[in-house]
């Protein structure tokens, strides 16, 4: 429940009263207060958190009324006393408007923003520079992505296209400045070649947009759930969506100081398919939770702008997922190198001369025109019966595992290595 401070002029404060009365209010008290040039009502009202909304609309009836929201959850206790358990646990989501003001509230001071933008650029190019998968996370937690992007929901939601423009802003600042930073380390650094965590990071899976579909609707039940019902941190949510942004980030300014176009192309096109996963399934979360374009307190926000956002969000999601499928291999690696492992266990499972000990398999980073290269080094036990030596086994089965990976579609160059391995000879034979 929330606890609002409502002062009204003197003589009004009964009809608040019921007003909070009507709206489920609990533990409600009004006391005689004074303003520094007139005395005034003064009423302390408990209400649910759904209702809270409902009320201030009510309110904006009443000649110069003021509320203190306290935006934190409250325990009122009324008799008899053996019901206490069963009160406190009527836990609500938040009411549109206070979901509403905490976005707002969000936005902080743009040299406190765009330094922590630059402090998770340094951090994540540390972390791509020297392969470190920690720091990459810490540089999710830092980077300050998350709130515009939630506010972008939001003000989609509420049909806002003031605070639409403004989150638009901040967060194409916010990356701006990321991709800048690390840009900017790797020439002082004068690095000449991309990590594997670099090759790692902008290999792509045909599920990539499940991320910012997951990070965009975790995000707002987080700000729509109560504080005392949400099973889940702030701060992990955080990371959830900003793990969406920043190592393609870091890859973008790493990549195009390197000039390595088909990585910085990985990472804009994970930027973009984020920011529109993102809001899509966050504007929906928070519409289903009653975030409409009119409100208490709230006038501004324009009908048309939900419909046509979610339009223009989910046409940007259809062309990316389009232009993503309709040129394979490039922004399916992740998910071919998966595949090609399934093909050639298939072809090995089938064959009665070896067993599988392991394949090892990648794209690999030739600079080979017109050829997109699928290294596959197969490690692979000789069955007992075999009478076939090592090089005829390694060469017949090469050709086999290459045969049908191109059988497959894959439109690739694959470039197979069979390695043969004998266990040990019993002793004493």
């Amino acid at each position: 429940m929330r606890q609002l401070l409502i002062q009204v002029p003197r003589g009004q404060g009964a009809q608040v009263l019921s007003l909070a009365q009507k709206h489920q209010g609990a533990n409600l008290a009004q006391l005689e207060a004074k303003e520094p040039d007139r005395v005034i009502d003064l009423v302390i009202a408990y209400l649910p958190n759904r209702q809270v909304e409902k009320l201030l609309d009510d309110l904006e009836a009443l000649p110069a009324v003021k509320v203190t929201l306290v935006p934190s959850g409250m325990m009122p206790l009324q008799p008899p006393a053996d019901e206490a358990p069963q009160q406190v646990t009527n836990v609500q989501a938040r009411s549109p408007i206070e979901i509403f003001l905490a976005g707002l509230q969000s936005i902080g001071s743009w040299s406190s923003f765009l330094a922590f933008a630059a402090i998770a650029g340094v951090i994540v190019w540390i972390g791509l520079f020297t392969n470190s998968s920690f720091l990459l996370v810490a540089a999710m937690l830092i980077a300050p992505f998350a709130g515009p992007a939630m506010n972008v929901a939001i003000g989609t939601a509420r049909g806002d296209r003031r605070l639409l423009r403004r989150s638009l802003l901040r967060y194409f600042c916010a990356l701006a400045v990321t991709i800048a930073t690390a840009a900017l380390l790797s020439l002082v650094f004068n690095q000449q070649n991309a990590t594997n965590a670099m090759v790692a990071n902008s290999q792509i899976s045909v599920v990539a947009v499940l991320l910012p579909l997951t990070a965009g609707a975790a995000g707002a039940l987080q700000l729509v759930q109560s504080e005392r019902s949400s099973l889940v941190s702030g701060a992990a949510v955080g990371m959830l969506v900003a793990a969406s942004l920043a190592p393609p980030a870091g890859l973008v300014g790493m990549s195009l100081a390197l000039g390595e176009w088909d990585m910085a192309k990985s990472g804009a096109f994970l930027l973009i398919l984020q920011l529109a996963g993102i809001n899509l399934a966050g504007a929906a979360v928070f519409r289903l939770y009653g975030l409409s374009p009119q409100g208490a307190r709230y006038k501004r926000g324009d009908r048309i702008v939900f419909p046509v956002v979610l339009a223009l969000t989910g046409t940007i999601l259809a062309g990316l997922l389009t232009w993503q499928f309709s040129q394979p291999p490039n922004l399916q690696r992740s998910s071919r190198v998966q595949s090609a492992v399934e093909v050639i266990q298939n072809t090995l499972q089938q064959d009665d001369t070896v067993y599988l000990v392991e394949a090892n398999v990648r794209f690999t980073r030739a600079s080979i025109p017109g050829q997109n290269t699928l290294l596959g080094v197969i490690y692979v036990q000789p069955q007992a019966q075999t009478s076939l030596s090592d090089q005829t086994l390694s060469e017949r089965l090469s050709r086999q595992i290459q045969q049908d990976l191109l059988a497959q579609g894959f439109n690739v160059t694959p470039l197979i290595n069979v390695i043969v391995l004998s266990p040990p000879a019993a002793s004493g034979s």
